[in-house]
Formats: C-alpha cells, structure tokens, sequence
C-alpha cells in the first residue's frame, strides 16, 4: 500500500508538471477559466481523474447552505487546485485554499497564479493538519 504522503506528493507532482505544460503553450494574459480549462485538458491527457468547480456547501446556524463555495479542481479525490490569472497572489487567495480544504477535509492544496513570467513563481503549496 502506498503511503498517503507520498500518493500526494506523486499527485501535486502530476499537476505542477501539467501547470507547466500548459504555461509554456501559452503563457501570461489569458482569464483564469481558460487557465483551468487547459489545465483540466492537460491531466486529462495524463489519465488524471478530477473534478472541475466542486461545490463546498456551509453549515450556518444549523442550516446547509449549498454552493457556498466551489473548488476549481480536485485532483484525484486528494489535492485541491485553485486557478489564479493575477498580477499577483494575495493573503486572502491562501485564506481561501485553506477555507477550501478545511471544509472539503482534504489536506493538500496548490494555488496556481498563470499570470506571472515563470510559473514557478506562481506555485504555492499549502497544507491543512487534519
């Protein structure tokens, strides 16, 4: 049996790669939904199953609140992706993976901003204790 750590690791290992691919076609200035769509085209080349736009609902006040939240992509029931096409990333878009993994019990998230020179740069790694 594989470890859990490491099947994350081969997974955000996959999408960093993918994010690669696709930044190298087609480089900074494009919207963050062509960026998820080509990524999303990408892993699927790659047999990498996913889901694209996967709603997070809320608890308030004892009452389920639907479609609160939804993921950009979650990558083989294990890493959380969220898309970004900015000058810049933010606190508040790490706030928001966090948000995204704690309500969705999923420990990895990349955060992915294709809005930069090198998109190495554009790569956050973030991890939520279980």
């Amino acid at each position: 049996m594989i470890e859990p750590a490491i099947e994350h690791n081969r997974v955000a290992a996959t999408i960093v790669d993918a994010a690669f691919t696709v930044h190298k076609a087609l480089g900074p200035g494009l919207v963050e939904s062509a960026y998820e769509q080509c990524l999303a085209s990408e892993l699927a080349k790659r047999g990498v199953t996913f889901q694209r736009q996967v709603g997070l609902p809320i608890v308030y006040e004892g009452q389920l609140i639907e479609g609160a939240y939804r993921m950009d992509l979650l990558v083989e029931e294990r890493v959380v992706v969220e898309v970004k096409a900015r000058e810049a990333t933010l606190q508040l878009h790490r706030a928001q993976l966090l948000t995204y993994l704690k309500l969705s019990g999923h420990q990895l998230g990349l955060l992915i901003n294709f809005n930069v020179p090198l998109i190495k740069h554009g790569i956050t790694r973030l991890v939520q204790s279980p």
